[in-house]
């Protein structure tokens, strides 16, 4: 079975972390590392570790199905491409039990193919068996509050491995839903969702939070000081971003650390003598930082037992319409807001289009949002501490 290793620090050439893909022999597959390599070091076309982390996954599944059928990856076709994605279509997923989003299998199928795009470039394959169409977007788009700025292509690539992807606006929830999904939640993931649903973060900048980030609120009043900022160190496409807790989720926060983090890391201490504790805020009660995936798990089961559909993008979701309309409403006092690039900033989107998509769900969930707005920073986190 195909394995992935991070580089240790020191390697001329290799960056720290970089992820290198294995046989079930262990040896390095060369394509692979090649690409990756590529990617992650020649000038102007460098990407972040984030997304060379999520190029390297793809690869592996890749290379793992590959090596699991006994088949040369040097042979593939549009016909084996096609197997792995039905593959995707037909069976859920091995981490989470649940089906594939479409959106998951067609960004994987777009790696793959991009990978033997390379190849192809680089001499390591003598044919390219995967064909591109042209799709020409007519006026039946539908027409956003930011059409006038929308300069994309009439005639777009597209690849003809891909599935159709149907529109799922995100949606918040509601008061009593949060209320539920909380009841199902230990520490330290009830704190961590108090987190996503106050600032927005993703999960990866939830596991990336350090002790040390935490803001000090010795001397500060919550009436003057309502928010904190606290920028990040580490963001998707490691953009700077800043994001804004609630002075009283940030005094939780401490406490956590003084208080039940600090137990679990002494307890660690009594029973192994060779545990340190990680810089990391979240802790898992093995005394080890709360990996991307595990809390993927705890919130997959946690909605499950809640008996709500969702996930903790979910929060995200929640934050980014219910803080859009405590914007929107400011605007009216303060013209020279704008709303919309407001949000962009907080949530980190690269794009205002992206963020766009929030104006629709706020149409389509007027009540849950108006619910939502006092939940959120104030002061109704239940039973908080």
């Amino acid at each position: 079975m195909a394995s992935i290793i991070r580089a240790a620090d020191g390697q001329p050439g290799i960056p720290a972390g970089f992820p290198i893909l294995l046989t079930d022999r262990m040896e390095i597959i060369e394509p692979a590392f090649a690409f990756l390599l590529e990617l992650a070091t020649i000038p102007g076309r460098s990407h972040s570790l984030e997304t060379l982390r999520t190029y390297a996954e793809h690869l592996y599944d890749w290379f793992d199905s590959l090596e699991q059928s006994d088949l040369d990856w040097q042979a593939a076709d549009e016909a084996m491409v096609a197997a792995y994605r039905n593959r995707m279509l037909e069976q859920p997923s091995a981490h989470t039990g649940r089906p594939y989003a479409r959106s998951t299998i067609n960004d994987r199928v777009r790696s793959v193919c991009r990978f033997y795009d390379w190849a192809h470039r680089r001499g390591w394959v003598t044919e390219l068996s995967f064909h591109m169409i042209d799709v020409r977007i007519t006026s039946g788009r539908k027409q956003s509050l930011l059409a006038h700025a929308d300069a994309r292509a009439m005639v777009t690539t597209a690849n003809v491995l891909t599935v159709a992807e149907f529109e799922r606006l995100p949606r918040p929830l509601r008061v009593d839903q949060l209320a539920r999904l909380f009841a199902h939640l230990a520490m330290p993931y009830r704190l961590t969702a108090e987190w996503a649903i106050a600032t927005g973060m993703r999960r990866m900048e939830l596991c990336a939070l350090t002790v040390a980030q935490l803001p000090e609120t010795v001397g500060l009043d919550a009436a003057d000081h309502p928010l904190i900022g606290l920028p990040l160190a580490i963001t998707k496409g490691d953009r700077p971003r800043t994001v804004y807790p609630p002075i009283r989720l940030v005094d939780r926060t401490h406490w956590y650390v003084g208080e039940e983090r600090a137990a679990l890391v002494r307890r660690m201490h009594r029973t192994r003598s060779d545990y340190r504790s990680p810089s990391t805020l979240f802790l898992n009660r093995n005394g080890a930082a709360v990996t991307r995936a595990h809390l993927s798990a705890v919130f997959a089961a946690a909605f499950a037992a809640a008996e709500l559909d969702g996930t903790l993008h979910w929060l995200r979701h929640t934050f980014a319409m219910t803080m859009l309309a405590r914007l929107q409403a400011l605007a009216v006092e303060k013209p020279e807001i704008n709303p919309l690039k407001v949000l962009q900033v907080l949530l980190g989107h690269s794009s205002i289009h992206t963020t766009a998509i929030y104006l629709r769900c706020m149409e389509l969930h007027p009540r849950e949002i108006a619910e939502s707005i006092e939940y959120l920073y104030g002061e109704v986190v239940p039973d908080a501490v």
